[in-house]
């Protein structure tokens, strides 16, 4: 098989994951204007044009560009979290609401820096330098704000970037896009700073990967769209799939940890790739846990109701001799109560989220299943338990989480997972500053090791060497 028949059959096969409305492509014309083009070689080819003007500008010209896409996306932001929610009928509007607001914490110019060597024998000047064009793959779970997310990045670095959104969010990002080159334009000069394709499908999305004016590549989704991406022969930043696991011992402050799961797994009904997907709790605190759970307005399904919620929300096949689980679009990112009639029974209004004890071999437990359903497994201690954590996150080296008072514990459990993040005693919005230290981005990039992406993540580094005595101390 050609390579681009493997991409397209990666490709495909992902679409095909998600539900109907999700993978109905937009059918509308493209405007050409405001950075929305026909067709992958006129947006690319205005990005270039900007690119050369986004480069030259100062520090400060391209930090008010990015206060722009910050101040747009909170004023913006109901409108624009009900339009997605709307498109893609997946995730929760006040969580679609504030994600948008959440924009303002993402690294601008700020994060921008240059670093010097002197010595006896001259000067060397270490700059970050702009790449030029990026082709970026957007997700349909968060379209709006992974784009001015990304925008501001590489805005920030001083790149032009064309996007290709999923087709169940293209209005949305392009509606966003728009209005984000409408004021980038009217305070710098710079038109299409930021494009897109008007329609964008399978092939288009492969065109841009290997457009020979693309630079590099930035994907965020999951396993299929990275492979493809790889297959471009470009440099890749890959925001890929995660499975986190959470593991709760007998020392943890089971109150707060049932709190702060239920926050993070129920987050946009668990669309977050950094959500808490199954817990592991060592035995003599599951019973305080489950506890726990329900006081932190969570709902309790028995063996009955998670073997028919199972049977709603997967398919099974055959392969080698292994029964292997799919998950089934229709559910993903729906809200507690679709799951429920889904799986034939009722939960009572304001639900957060259904969990329920399982198996470690179980589909929701070993699937990046997307829905506001957690899987408990008991293990008999924290070792097991952390060895059982181990094999759900795949080996991805996304995000895991521990609640614990010991120290020895939460060391032992990052040295073992390596995941890129790590949260100890908090809710996994708690690595992207949410709670906690750090900052915010919607691109993780895990399967290529740069993690939270900043403007850095998105230049080259330029060495300028300069012999002489220039030293003055």
């Amino acid at each position: 098989m050609r390579n681009e028949e493997l991409i397209a059959t990666i490709v495909q096969e992902v679409l095909e994951r998600l539900p109907a409305q999700v993978r109905a492509p937009l059918r509308r014309e493209s405007s050409g204007r405001d950075g929305v083009f026909d067709t992958v070689d006129e947006a690319v080819g205005a990005a270039r044009d900007a690119q050369k003007r986004v480069a030259t500008l100062s520090l400060e010209e391209r930090g008010r560009a990015v206060g722009l896409i910050r101040r747009l996306c909170d004023t913006h932001a109901e409108e624009w979290g009900k339009a997605e929610l709307e498109e893609t009928k997946i995730g929760r509007l006040d969580h679609k609401i504030e994600k948008l607001r959440l924009v303002k914490r993402v690294l601008g110019v700020e994060a921008m820096r240059t670093e010097a060597r002197t010595d006896v024998d001259g000067y060397c000047l270490i700059e970050p330098s702009p790449w030029g064009v990026i082709g970026m793959a957007l997700p349909a779970t968060h379209s709006a704000p992974t784009l001015a997310s990304n925008a501001i990045n590489v805005l920030a670095a001083g790149n032009a970037a064309v996007f290709s959104p999923h087709p169940a969010a293209a209005k949305i990002a392009a509606r966003v896009l728009q209005t984000f080159n409408r004021a980038i334009e009217q305070e710098t000069g710079v038109r299409n700073a930021i494009a897109c394709v008007g329609s964008p499908s399978i092939e288009s999305t492969q065109e841009l990967f290997r457009h020979p004016d693309v630079a590099l590549i930035c994907v965020t989704g999951g396993p299929g769209v990275v492979r493809a991406a790889m297959g471009a022969g470009k440099r890749v930043i890959a925001a890929g799939p995660g499975n986190p696991p959470v593991l709760v011992d007998p020392c943890a402050d089971l109150d707060q940890a049932a709190r702060d799961i239920v926050a993070g797994a129920a987050w946009d009904n668990n669309l977050l790739c950094i959500g808490e997907k199954e817990v592991f709790v060592v035995e003599r605190a599951a019973g305080e846990l489950v506890a726990a759970l329900k006081r932190a307005r969570a709902v309790p399904l028995d063996e009955r109701q998670i073997e028919a919620l199972t049977r709603a929300a997967f398919t099974f096949d055959e392969k080698g001799g292994k029964r292997r689980a799919h998950v089934k679009g229709e559910l993903v990112g729906r809200d507690p109560h679709v799951l429920a009639e889904a799986a034939g029974f009722r939960v009572p209004e304001g639900t957060e989220l259904l969990f329920g004890e399982t198996p470690e071999d179980h589909p929701f437990v070993q699937e990046e299943q997307m829905m506001p359903f957690l899987p408990i497994v008991r293990v008999r201690n924290t070792e097991e338990g952390i060895e059982a954590a181990r094999r759900a996150e795949h080996g991805y080296r996304h995000t895991a989480m521990v609640h614990s008072r010991s120290l020895g514990n939460v060391t032992e459990m990052a040295r073992v997972l390596n995941t890129t993040l790590f949260v100890h005693n908090g809710p996994c919005s708690a690595a992207l500053g949410l709670g906690g230290p750090g900052y915010l981005s919607y691109s993780i990039a895990t399967p290529t090791g740069e993690g939270v992406t900043t403007p850095l993540t998105f230049t080259r580094q330029r060495q300028l060497t300069l012999r002489g005595p220039l030293r003055i101390f």
